[in-house]
């Protein structure tokens, strides 16, 4: 696991192996999280990386091309409503919800997801 303290780590050679890493998308996505106070990243459990705060999953992308975060159901009831991400791809009636990244123009967007999940407070969970 690379922790945010370690920025300079955190280079896509280093993150445990990925090769997704090697893809712009992923590491644009990557650069920005990781340079958050506390945040960090890991190879995901089911494929893919993922970033933390503490135990706390913000969320996690599977290569560069999708990512999936947790959110209360009625956050993500308005991500859905907002046409800001789709329900989860495997579990709908969740509070995840799903990204599909079809270009480098829409980093800006996962990364604001992955931004509201950051922000959002423990109380919410």
């Amino acid at each position: 696991m690379i922790s945010a303290n370690r920025h300079e780590a955190q280079s896509p050679a280093r993150l445990g192996g990925v090769a997704a890493m090697n893809h712009p998308i992923t590491a644009q996505i990557v650069d920005e999280v990781a340079g958050w106070d506390g945040v960090s990243v890991a190879p995901h459990r089911f494929g893919g990386i993922e970033f933390r705060v503490g135990r706390r999953e913000l969320g996690h992308l599977h290569g560069d091309r999708l990512a999936d975060l947790p959110f209360p159901v009625r956050v993500r009831e308005q991500l859905v409503a907002a046409g800001r991400a789709q329900p989860h791809h495997i579990h709908p009636e969740s509070g995840w919800v799903s990204y599909y990244i079809r270009d480098v123009t829409d980093v800006a967007a996962v990364v604001a997801l992955f931004r509201l999940n950051y922000e959002r407070g423990w109380s919410a969970l």
